[in-house]
Order: structure tokens, then C-alpha cells, then sequence
């Protein structure tokens, strides 16, 4: 089991290495497009990346989860068959999607408010579209053969690619916002050429019935299940500007972006994570290996969670050049950050119980799941950000993420049981709501606050040990999340 646990956080490790590069970089572009483009220019793209988001959805239909499923468990023997009929399938309904698309250009621009002198942005985005639902399959591919370097690799040769071609076109030959989808387009393209050798290893002119069938039956749930989740990780940000004003809203989501450091952590494990549970799924151990694996991801999530909670304000406030992370106006909203990083956190218990929905082929359930959890959202905000302001809809995540994990937790258990580690993981919460009454209850200044939150941080740590949360043997496992290890590479 030990070596099973080294396999995924070594994955996780490689991962985490495109996932971090990719999200700072993607991060340059935000000051990069705000000092060039005028807002309303920058609105135009806003809305067009929102519509590629939403229309991502579709054109993958949930048949990459299909794929992922199928192809890294032992349901189907012959797993060319498995990626032939998903690839063949999505070429073909992907360039329909592609054409139509293109065919309704007029409505589309209409509703996402697209100036007629930008309305041509829109073929760039069909096509967008096309190759990054063409280059999905081949990444899970790359996922479940365990290839996490190349992987990674290809993601941060497509990123700094789309910021090199951003910096020539709009900087050299002075193009204008069009300068970002045709990055974005050239990127996917060449991603796609880069991934052909491995879809052509996998790819045989031929689309089972059989297997298709089993795809789609397990793939389409998550078509609902996506937009519901979109839905969620956007509808609070209305719901704010129509209960306070614009200036509050800013306020919310810089701060709300700044629980990315926890969202880069989950994001690195579910790409490990989900083809690990189902080529493990069939083994005696795989039970006590997963409830393992749930209180390592608990004990390095409350690391990150209480290190980013006792430090945010430094790191919020710390200036280079003048320039702080986030700028002063922002600082009042640091409260939340805190809630935000519980609340994603929340949301990798979800994906560490979505294994057994891989698994035992439990999509059905995922729709209801994820619009249970879109919804819990929606009342919460309506309910509490009258009475707490921005607490209230940061609050209101964490609840609808921690509605959406109960129900897959009891989703799961009902299809896939699992003995999690439960007396461990409530000695975590509790040690760690002990440090957080005693940071918040105690207030120092300068240097003597910095080594009092140092040593709650060392308390949290040493209580690990103490009240065997996790044995010294196993310890080396929580470290080698964060550093990678050289032979990794």
C-alpha cells in the first residue's frame, strides 16, 4: 500500500507542476490584457471565454469522463477500442457542434453582446473549441498510462506558447483583442499536433457499438451535471452586485481568487486521483487504501488551509515595487479567504468520493448531486449575504460544497463502502479548530504576531504527531506533496 501512496503523490507532484505554472502565467495575462485593452474590449472577452466555458460542456458531453472511466479500468480488455470509439465519436459530433455554431453566429454574438467589428471572434472560438475537445481524450490518455511528465510537459508548452504569441501579436504587429483567441487557437492547434503520435497509437478506424453504448449511458449525466457545477462556481457573483453594488463585488472576488492556492492543490490530485481509484478499484486493499489516501489529502488540505489562513494578510500585503498581491482598496475582504480555501477544500472530499461513481458506473446520480449543490448555493447567498455581507456568499460556498460532498459521501458508501479514517479526521478539525480559537482570540502586531501564528503552525504540526493523526513512518508522504522529489523528475 505504502508504494500505491508514493505512486499517486509522485503523479500528484507532476501535475501540480503544469497545474501551478499554468494558473501563474495564465495570472500575468490579467495585468498584461487591463493595461492595453479599454474595459469595454476587455468585456468582449470576458464574455466570449465565458461562452467557451459553456460550451465545453456540450461539445464534451461527459464522454472524456466516459473515457476515463472505461479506459483506465479493466471493463473493456481492448482499450483502443475504448479510446477509437470515444475519439471518433467526438471528432464527429465536435465538428457538427463546430459548424453549428458558426452557422448561428448572428444569435450567439447578439446574446453575449458582441460588437459587430468583433463578430469574426466567433469562428476563432468555434475552432478554439474544436481542438481543445479534440485534445481532451488524448491528456486522459496520457493520465492513465501514468506519462504525468509529458502531461505536463504539453500543458506548459501550450501556455507559455499562447503568452509568447499574446506578447508578439499584440505588442509587435499591434493587433487587437482578436490577438487572444488567435493565440489561444494556435496553442490548442499545435497541442494537438503534438498529441497525434499517441492518438495514433490508440486510434483504429472503428466505432463500437457496444462499448458506445456503455459510454454514453455513463457519459451524458455529466452534461447536466457540468452546467450545474458552472452554475454554481459563477451565480454567486451576480447574486452579490444585486444585493450590495459593484464596489463590494470587486472587493469579493479579488479576495475569493486568492483561494486558488487551495483549488491548484485539489486540481493536482483529482488529475492523479481518478485513474489511480479505478486501476486500484479491484484490488483486496483498494478499500483501506482509499481511506488512506482520504486522511492523507485531509492532513496536507489542513496544512495548506491553516498556513494560507495565519499568513494570508502578509502575503496579501506583501509589496515588490510598490505593488501589492492584491491592492489596498481590496484588504478589507481578507476575512473571507479562509472560508474560500475551507470551502475548496470541501470540494477535494467531493472528488476523493467520486470514485465510487467511476467505479460501480453510479453517473446517474451525478446531475442531482451537483444541482442540489448549485442550488444550496443560490439560497444561501440570498439568505446570508444580507445579514454578513461578503461572508455571507463565502460562507454560502462552503456550505453548497459541503452539501455536494455529503451527498456523494453517502453516494458512495451506498455503492462503493469505504471505512474512512474518521476518529482521524475529526482529531484533524479539532486540532484545528483549537489553533483557530486561539489565533483569532489573541491578537498580537508586527514581528510578535509573525512568530506567534509560527507557532500555532508548529503546534498544529507537532499535534499531528501527537495525537498519531499520522504515525512519523508516513509523514514522508504529506512532505513529498509539496516537494518533488528529483528522481521525479
Amino acid at each position: 500500500m505504502r508504494e500505491k501512496i508514493k505512486q499517486l503523490t509522485k503523479d500528484t507532484a507532476l501535475y501540480g507542476i503544469s497545474t501551478m505554472v499554468g494558473r501563474f502565467l495564465n495570472f500575468l495575462l490579467v495585468p498584461f490584457y487591463t493595461n492595453i485593452f479599454p474595459p469595454a474590449d476587455y468585456g468582449v472577452v470576458t464574455n466570449l471565454y465565458a461562452l467557451i466555458a459553456l460550451l465545453n460542456i456540450f461539445f464534451l458531453y461527459g464522454l472524456d469522463s466516459a473515457y476515463l472511466k472505461f479506459a483506465a479500468s479493466d471493463d473493456f480488455e481492448d482499450k483502443k477500442k475504448v479510446f477509437s470509439s470515444s475519439f471518433l465519436t467526438l471528432l464527429i459530433s465536435s465538428s457538427i457542434f463546430t459548424g453549428l455554431l458558426l452557422a448561428s453566429g448572428n444569435f450567439i454574438n447578439n446574446i453575449f453582446a458582441v460588437p459587430a467589428q468583433y463578430e469574426h471572434l466567433l469562428i476563432l472560438t468555434g475552432f478554439i473549441l474544436l481542438f481543445d475537445a479534440l485534445s481532451a481524450l488524448p491528456f486522459i490518455y496520457l493520465r492513465v498510462a501514468r506519462r504525468a511528465a509529458k502531461f505536463s510537459a504539453i500543458k506548459i508548452i501550450n501556455i507559455v506558447l499562447t503568452i509568447v504569441l499574446n506578447i508578439v501579436l499584440i505588442l509587435v504587429l499591434k493587433k487587437g483583442i482578436e490577438a487572444v483567441f488567435i493565440s489561444n487557437l494556435i496553442a490548442s492547434v499545435v497541442t494537438f499536433l503534438i498529441l497525434l503520435p499517441d492518438i495514433f497509437s490508440q486510434l483504429k478506424i472503428q466505432i463500437d457499438k457496444i462499448v458506445l453504448r456503455r459510454l454514453m449511458k455513463f457519459g451524458i449525466p455529466y452534461l447536466p451535471g457540468g452546467i450545474a457545477a458552472m452554475f454554481m462556481q459563477v451565480i454567486d457573483r451576480p447574486i452579490v452586485e444585486h444585493l450590495t453594488d459593484l464596489s463590494t463585488l470587486g472587493i469579493y472576488q479579488a479576495n475569493y481568487k486568492l483561494g486558488i492556492f487551495m483549488m491548484l492543490f485539489v486540481s493536482m490530485f483529482q488529475y492523479a486521483w481518478q485513474p489511480f481509484s479505478l486501476q486500484y478499484a479491484k484490488d483486496k486493499d483498494a478499500k483501506e487504501l482509499f481511506a488512506k489516501v482520504f486522511t492523507l489529502f485531509t492532513v496536507a488540505g489542513t496544512l495548506i488551509l491553516l498556513f494560507l489562513s495565519l499568513f494570508i494578510t502578509d502575503i496579501a500585503k506583501f509589496s515588490i515595487g510598490g505593488k501589492s498581491l492584491i491592492g489596498e482598496a481590496y484588504w478589507s475582504g481578507l476575512p473571507i479567504v479562509p472560508i474560500i480555501l475551507l470551502a475548496y477544500l470541501f470540494n477535494g472530499f467531493y472528488i476523493n468520493f467520486t470514485a465510487a461513481i467511476y467505479i460501480k458506473e453510479k453517473s446517474s446520480s451525478v446531475p442531482l448531486l451537483m444541482g442540489i449543490g448549485a442550488i444550496t448555493n443560490v439560497i444561501a447567498n440570498f439568505l446570508l449575504i444580507p445579514i454578513f455581507n461578503i461572508t455571507g456568499a463565502a460562507l454560502a460556498t462552503l456550505i453548497s460544497y459541503s452539501a455536494m460532498a455529503i451527498g456523494f459521501y453517502f453516494v458512495s458508501q451506498k455503492h462503493f463502502p469505504v471505512n474512512y479514517e474518521w476518529r482521524k479526521i475529526g482529531k484533524t478539525f479539532f486540532l484545528l479548530a483549537i489553533i483557530a480559537v486561539l489565533f483569532y482570540s489573541i491578537q498580537f502586531f508586527g514581528m510578535i504576531e509573525f512568530f506567534y501564528k509560527t507557532l500555532l503552525l508548529i503546534l498544529f504540526i507537532g499535534g499531528l504527531f501527537g495525537l498519531n493523526i499520522i504515525p512519523k513512518n508516513e509523514m514522508l508522504i504529506i512532505k513529498n506533496i509539496f516537494i518533488r522529489k528529483k528522481n521525479n523528475g
